[in-house]
């Protein structure tokens, strides 16, 4: 029976079976407050007028069977926990077959290509069967995890079960199934070849290795000696790009190259030179994990279509490193302790507010321009980099960013950040200053605009005319801001760099 008043129940009978689908409403969830019972599980961020109001969570969606063979049961797939996953490793099962289940109860630990998250059982009863092996990796979506039965007599019964050959897989998992394949029956078999006589193959939307030669346009690019027939915006964008036009397939008449083709153009991978093997050299392949990957693919994807420029600075410190030992001291009864990076963080954000075209996004088809300043502070964990948010942190006391960073970073490192915690932002923040570093240049975290690289705080000599020496040190740290072109012009990269230095070199002015 089932016992939640929430759950919309559906009856319908199949050939020589019955089956209930069971789907389960969306829960919504203060933020204020944060009080639900899924905690753990997949979040979607709702907004209203540009506000954040309500993180909403949908609970996967069990099915329910019948068969002459097996008694009632629920079958628990992968679902997915973020809204760009496609694959999850299986991290650790939190129940053991036979144990009893209540709804709500962390039943395995999974990772995404985010963070690794807590997935709650849907369905009060036994667990019956584990069908995914602790430590399973590349599972796609819609892949059958456990069964859970409701009568505890029910388990022996599922004791020689196997995962069906046929269990359907929704749509998103599309990518791994062989269902795609006949449609491109023809190219497959010798495929450097049929790219240029077949252009239709790149329609099928999970394109087999051999299919990113045959993506290109209909005009297969030309050969040495030939000569190339090219639009002047084509010759310029490839000049400007480094593209050679040769590599390009052209989509205009009789296979004159336009300048969207090169905007289109995709550089094939060349094929890795296999690895000389030295005799005597050691070495360790470290398997990826989803999380590695997907960092791979985004800093990848944003190095090749954001055109980055960089704007650097030098910033006096001193009167930032006065004032945090000044209220350190007062903050000292409520063991809080403000770092520099918490002024960071502030100048950022009220810099972000007085140059709102900064603290935009690039949409494809247009600027979105945010009224809210949410910062994403880089932290390293081992697992890879991963950007958890300081949400309005320009309306936020230097005490209440301090406590926001450590209690994120904590949760980062030990991989329990929700992922309302870390997708968005408006702007980022990377600081290696805590390793020596004295300046680098970040790479920007699509579909943010800047990001600041923040190098390390050092004594240098400085002029100064008030000095009878006409010198004087200082403590200076250089900074980098990395803008996306396209929607931060120069001039406005250097106007918000100005902002920052002037909140930093004399931070009374934060209270204005």
């Amino acid at each position: 029976m089932f016992r939640s008043p929430a759950i919309v129940r559906a009856v319908f009978k199949q050939e020589s079976f019955r089956r209930i689908s069971r789907a389960s409403t969306v829960r919504q969830v203060c933020l204020s407050c944060n009080k639900s019972a899924y905690q753990t599980s997949a979040p979607m961020q709702w907004q209203l007028n540009g506000k954040q109001l309500l993180q909403s969570v949908r609970q996967w969606q069990p099915r329910r069977f019948y068969s002459s063979d097996l008694p009632e049961h629920f079958r628990v797939t992968l679902p997915a926990l973020s809204p760009t996953m496609e694959m999850g490793s299986l991290v650790s099962w939190e129940k053991q077959e036979g144990d009893q289940l209540s709804e709500g109860d962390l039943l395995c630990e999974i990772e995404t290509d985010k963070a690794t998250m807590g997935f709650e059982t849907p369905e009060e009863g036994y667990l019956a069967k584990i069908l995914m092996e602790a430590g399973t990796k590349n599972i796609p979506l819609g892949k059958l995890l456990c069964i859970i039965v409701t009568e505890k007599e029910d388990i022996a019964a599922f004791k020689d079960f196997q995962a069906p050959a046929d269990e359907p897989a929704p749509a998103a998992a599309a990518p791994e199934p062989s269902a795609p394949q006949p449609a491109t029956p023809t190219p497959p078999p010798p495929p450097p070849r049929p790219s240029t006589p077949h252009p239709p193959p790149p329609v099928s939307p999970p394109p087999p290795p051999p299919q990113s030669v045959s993506r290109a346009p209909p005009v297969a690019p030309a050969t040495k000696g030939t000569r190339i027939f090219a639009s002047p915006l084509a010759k310029t964008l490839a000049a400007e790009r480094g593209i050679d036009l040769g590599l390009v397939s052209g989509s205009g008449p009789e296979g004159r190259i336009r300048g969207q083709d090169v905007l289109n153009f995709i550089p094939t991978a060349a094929a890795p030179a296999p690895p000389v093997i030295i005799p005597g050299q050691t070495y360790t392949d470290i398997p990826l994990t989803n999380i590695r990957q997907v960092i791979a693919k985004r800093l990848l994807q944003s190095k090749q279509t954001i055109p980055h420029y960089y704007l650097s600075v030098d910033v006096s410190m001193d009167n930032i490193i006065q004032l945090r030992r000044e209220l350190n001291e007062i903050l000292s009864s409520e063991n809080i302790k403000l770092s520099v990076n918490d002024f960071i963080i502030k100048a950022t954000a009220l810099a972000s507010r007085k140059v709102p075209e900064a603290n935009s996004s690039w949409m494809d088809s247009f600027i979105r321009q945010h009224h809210t300043v949410d910062v994403s502070i880089a932290v390293a964990t081992d697992t890879g980099l991963i950007t958890p948010i300081v949400y309005n942190a320009d309306k936020k006391g230097l005490a209440s960013i301090n406590v926001d960073v450590v209690t994120l970073a904590a949760k980062a490192r030990e991989g329990k950040l929700q992922p309302h915690e870390f997708q968005g932002g408006t702007i980022t923040i990377s600081n290696l200053g805590m390793y020596g570093i004295k300046n680098f240049s970040a790479i920007i975290n699509p579909p943010q605009a800047c990001i600041l690289a923040v190098g390390a705080s050092e004594k240098r000599l400085v002029v100064d005319e008030d000095s009878d020496k006409g010198y004087s040190s200082a403590n200076v740290m250089s900074v980098t801001l990395s803008c996306d072109h396209r929607v931060v012009d120069g001039a406005v990269g250097a106007q918000w760099m100005a902002e920052f230095r002037k909140y930093l070199e004399r931070p009374h002015t934060m209270l204005l």
